[in-house]
C-alpha cells in the first residue's frame, strides 16, 4: 500500500509554482519539495488544507492511494 503525492501535478495545472505555494502556506520551499517528492512520512491537517485553500482543490487532487504498491516505488508517469 501506498500513498503517492501528486503535488507537482496540481502545482503544473494551475501553473504556480512552489515558492509562491510555499510563501501561501507558511513553509519552507525545502518542505515542499519533500512533499512533492513524497519524503515526507506525514502532513499535518492544517498544513494540508492551506495548500488545498490556495490550490482551490481538494485533498483527493493531492494524495492518491495505491494499493499493493511498495511506497518506494517511482510513479508512472
Amino acid at each position: 500500500m501506498a500513498i503517492i503525492v501528486n503535488l507537482d501535478v496540481m502545482l503544473a495545472k494551475r501553473k504556480i509554482k512552489s515558492r509562491a505555494l510555499a510563501e501561501a502556506v507558511g513553509i519552507t520551499e525545502q518542505n515542499i519539495s519533500l512533499l512533492k517528492s513524497g519524503k515526507v512520512r506525514g502532513i499535518r491537517f492544517n498544513t494540508l488544507s492551506a495548500i488545498c485553500d490556495f490550490l482551490q482543490c481538494q485533498p483527493g487532487d493531492i494524495l492518491e492511494h495505491v494499493p499493493g504498491k511498495d511506497a518506494h516505488e517511482e510513479r508512472d508517469i
